[in-house]
């Protein structure tokens, strides 16, 4: 059935798909790209871009305040689907705010991978430039949240938490075939941030 826009909470249970939608959003002014990670001023759930190359994994920014919860096996039926609603150019930013939450709520930055259906989150651009595989590593290495291009879902490995921004005009074929293969890679999660009529076309009604 379709996903339908409530209560704006991240709810997270081991009930099988369940949907818990966001309130109703409305275009924001985009939030400022994040400055450059340091030890000194960590920005916990939001990895920038900046200068340098990426920072061994002692030194990076997402460290979990709170106990982290046991990610335990996938439910049986499936991960829960949570809705929220955004414009397209004001996914990324709500994807960004359920990393937060995320991250508040003692959820594990390994836990987490963001997906982008456009333009690339400029944490993901960032760290390409030093190469792919530099950037592949740290997908491997499970450290941090990890951003990636839709387009390359199938590349990436299940996480308990999958974060998908239906962000720009893009291209609608990459939407309807990286939600059901982000799905497949949530493990008790999915939360999807975007038209909310975009994403259930995506979707299907058989979720």
């Amino acid at each position: 059935m379709p996903l339908i826009p409530e209560e704006p909470q991240i709810h997270e249970s081991a009930q099988g798909p369940r949907v818990t939608p966001a309130a109703g959003r409305t275009a924001q002014t985009p939030r400022p790209v994040p400055g450059p990670r340091t030890a000194a001023a960590p920005r916990p759930g939001r990895p920038g871009p900046g200068p340098a190359r990426p920072t061994p994994p002692a030194q990076r920014s997402h460290t979990s305040a709170a106990p982290t919860p046991p990610s335990g096996p996938p439910s049986p039926a499936g991960p829960q689907i949570q809705l929220i609603p955004a414009p397209a150019d004001g996914a990324l930013d709500a994807a960004g705010e359920a990393v937060d939450l995320l991250l508040d709520t003692g959820r594990a930055p390994g836990d987490i991978l963001v997906l982008t259906t456009g333009e690339q989150h400029p944490w993901a651009a960032h760290e390409l430039s030093f190469g792919e595989d530099a950037y592949w590593a740290q997908h491997d290495a499970r450290d941090d949240v990890f951003y990636a291009a839709a387009a390359l879902v199938e590349r990436a490995s299940a996480r308990p938490v999958v974060v998908v921004a239906v962000n720009g005009d893009g291209d609608e074929d990459t939407a309807a075939r990286a939600l059901p293969l982000a799905l497949a890679r949530a493990g008790t999660l999915l939360i999807v941030c975007g038209d909310p009529e975009r994403i259930n076309t995506a979707l299907g009604a058989g979720v």
